[in-house]
């Protein structure tokens, strides 16, 4: 026999420790917040020791508190996961979950693909910069990870494979590839893009180049926005070329130093589907586009990309 509390009660505790209000735990569980308050105040009597300090009307976690959330925020997602397995998938509708930049920049604009050669999935696609932890996230089928592979019981992760970033301005501003002296580095304004892993220390270091040593300039939080500042002429990206394509196939933008500046290449952005969806014809069809697309992409990507170096 498990030496354990009443569930009811534990699940009070989690729900008022992680959301930090009883009255919003209340709301989760379909519950009064006085039922919520019985339940935890049983769970005390239970372990003999206060778990919240109720301090003018606040509930703030004791160390003890702290100790049993850590524990059973583990337990509960264990739990989550082992019944997010044995659920069914959505019916026709596909929810895709991706950043702004990646939906507005690369995904958007090859999706009418997708629906012609499957008219029978409906599409609902979502943008959002936060993190999302997709098995906390029923509504969501396929989410687009940015930055770091994201991991977990249950999860598959395929990354949609590596893409280079590197450093863009106007035609104008791009000084001569052998210029990039300390002098001419420090005319630059250097854009900054808040959420990207890659930054230009990284992308200066590559290329044996010293960094300004003055501030950098404007910080924007998303990629899309620093590829829309660079063609403005507010300075120098650091980005993705997925986010470029348009900009740099019509002229607007050019990589700094031409072919003697190295781009960074990395894995930044990561396929996530449930691994009890394995076989759902909407996931399915959806990876497989999905990845081709990829592929035709980054060899459409090499050969502009060494057009444009061999121009530079």
């Amino acid at each position: 026999m498990r030496r354990i509390p009443s569930f009811p009660s534990l699940r009070a505790f989690e729900a008022a420790a992680r959301l930090g209000s009883f009255a919003r735990a209340s709301e989760e569980l379909c519950l009064t917040p006085s039922a919520v308050s019985h339940q935890i105040r049983a769970l005390e009597r239970h372990f003999g020791r206060a778990l919240f300090r109720r301090e003018n009307r606040q509930a703030n976690l004791t160390a003890d508190g702290e100790r049993l959330l850590a524990g059973l925020s583990r337990a509960f997602d264990a739990i989550e996961a082992a019944c997010a397995e044995l659920m069914p998938s959505s019916g026709t509708g596909l929810s895709v979950h991706c950043t702004p930049s990646f939906a507005t920049k690369w995904l958007g604009p090859r999706l009418p693909g997708f629906m012609e050669a499957n008219p029978t999935i409906a599409i609902r696609l979502s943008s959002g910069a936060e993190l999302v932890d997709l098995m906390r996230h029923p509504g969501i089928d396929v989410l687009i990870a940015y930055g770091q592979k994201p991991r977990g019981a249950g999860l598959r992760v395929e990354p949609l494979g590596p893409e280079e970033i590197v450093a863009l301005c106007r035609p104008d501003m791009a000084p001569e590839p052998g210029s990039l002296t300390p002098e001419g580095i420090a005319r630059l304004s250097w854009l900054e893009s808040s959420f990207s892993p890659v930054r230009w220390a990284d992308w200066f270091a590559l290329n044996g180049l010293a960094p300004p040593k003055t501030r950098g300039g404007p910080a924007f939080d998303r990629g899309s926005l620093v590829i829309s500042a660079a063609v403005q002429g507010l300075g120098v990206a650091l980005e993705t070329l997925r986010f470029a394509e348009e900009e740099i196939a019509s002229g607007a933008l050019v990589r700094l130093g031409g072919a003697q500046c190295e781009g960074i290449r990395r894995d930044l952005h990561f396929l996530c589907w449930r691994a009890r969806d394995d076989d759902a014809h909407g996931i399915r069809r959806f990876r497989n586009w999905i990845l081709a697309e990829e592929r035709r992409a980054d060899l459409s990507g090499d050969v502009g990309m060494a057009a444009l170096q061999s121009s530079g």
